[in-house]
């Protein structure tokens, strides 16, 4: 990205993301989730038409894979830490696969970034695709969103280089359709992509039990969910915020949303998302014209200074500008949230220890292979 880019891309960001704060509604209500004891009765419905759906070529994945494992003390992409013993993330997220598939292969979307795509696509071709046919992976760049000061100056990590970091999650649409693969989903005749992230190593992918529920209650968007242990965890929630499905922060329920509950005793807000979704194509498509809310957030952002030095801040200095998942869910009618166990399917590396962290994914990963004999 050159500085004129950058300058230009900048000053869209900044007047996207002052109109969003335009909207001053927050009406929030629950969604009702597809609870796991119906989820469970209507398994081998659900497994039925969404296999039918798979064998049918109608879904492709898109895999979230854009971060570097700097918060796991890992200088390398993060889906390639060795995870367990010597499995990458990588590889865990392909066994998982297998799993439920077996040899059918779909259409594989891999989003990168600027700062890992070299090393990602070697590492894929190093594994031999863990088996998977290259020819159906198609790696793709996300876009880059460039970084200012709090005054709005652009901020440089190299002589004419300006700072730039990936564009948030929400972008991963736009940035396959920019790397020229729509062709792909028309002429395959995609229906959904399932799209999921590199940070949950338990991740089940290409499920046919959660496409053909989704098909079967007649949805256009799902997330998987995991039910939140207290009204205080730090997890995004589904709800529906001014009329339109959406995500929302932990924070950003008040205390008497976040504690009420229902008629059972349960949490009305109880859907904690897994970063496992589906979503209509068809939809998705019609999201690429449309200007989507642009976040500012407050980063600590390496830069260099005007007599040359790089300068690494010890506390947020400038803004980075992020999309999210969330901003597309107002282009969709309706959400379905499905309940799985956390235990089976969530596994989030996000630190190095504590909580939801690598040492928590290993127990967890250790728990699946002792209940399944593997």
């Amino acid at each position: 990205m050159t500085t004129e880019e950058a300058k230009e891309k900048l000053r869209e960001y900044m007047a996207l993301s002052q109109e969003s704060k335009k909207e001053v509604r927050n009406d929030l209500r629950p969604v009702k989730t597809l609870r796991l004891p119906e989820y469970e009765k209507n398994r081998d419905i659900y497994t039925k038409a969404g296999l039918d759906a798979i064998k049918r070529g109608k879904l492709a994945l898109l895999l979230l894979a854009g971060g570097m494992g700097t918060r796991l003390g890992f200088d390398g992409p993060k889906g390639t830490y060795p995870i367990d013993g010597d499995k990458s993330i990588f590889e865990c997220l392909s066994d998982n696969l297998r799993r439920d598939i077996g040899d059918i292969r779909l259409p594989f979307f891999i989003m990168t970034s600027d700062k890992n795509d070299e090393a990602t696509r070697a590492f894929f071709k190093e594994k031999n695709y863990f088996g998977y046919d290259p020819e159906l992976i198609y790696f793709f760049r996300q876009e880059m969103a460039p970084a200012c000061d709090f005054d709005g100056n652009l901020l440089f990590e190299g002589e004419d280089v300006p700072a730039t970091s990936p564009n948030g999650n929400g972008g991963f649409f736009t940035s396959l359709i920019k790397a020229g693969y729509g062709e792909v989903l028309k002429e395959r005749g995609v229906k959904w992509m399932n799209v999921f992230g590199v940070d949950n190593v338990l991740a089940r992918i290409a499920d046919p039990a959660f496409l053909g529920a989704v098909i079967a209650e007649k949805k256009s968007a799902a997330v998987k969910a995991v039910l939140k242990k207290d009204p205080a965890e730090n997890v995004g929630v589904v709800c529906e915020k001014n009329g339109h499905p959406s995500i929302v922060e932990y924070f950003e329920l008040d205390e008497s949303q976040a504690n009420q509950r229902d008629e059972n005793g349960e949490l009305l807000y109880c859907a904690g998302v897994t970063v496992n979704y589906l979503f209509d194509t068809s939809i998705l498509l019609r999201t690429v014209e449309q200007k989507m809310p642009v976040h500012k957030v407050k980063k600590k952002i390496p830069y260099i200074d005007q007599n040359g030095n790089l300068i690494k801040p010890s506390e947020p200095n400038g803004y980075k500008f992020e999309i999210l998942i969330t901003d597309i869910l107002q282009f969709f009618p309706d959400f379905l949230p499905v309940e799985v166990v956390r235990e089976k399917e969530f596994a989030p590396v996000k630190n190095l220890h504590g909580v939801d962290s690598v040492d928590t994914a290993r127990e967890l990963l250790k728990a699946r292979r002792d209940t399944d004999g593997d």
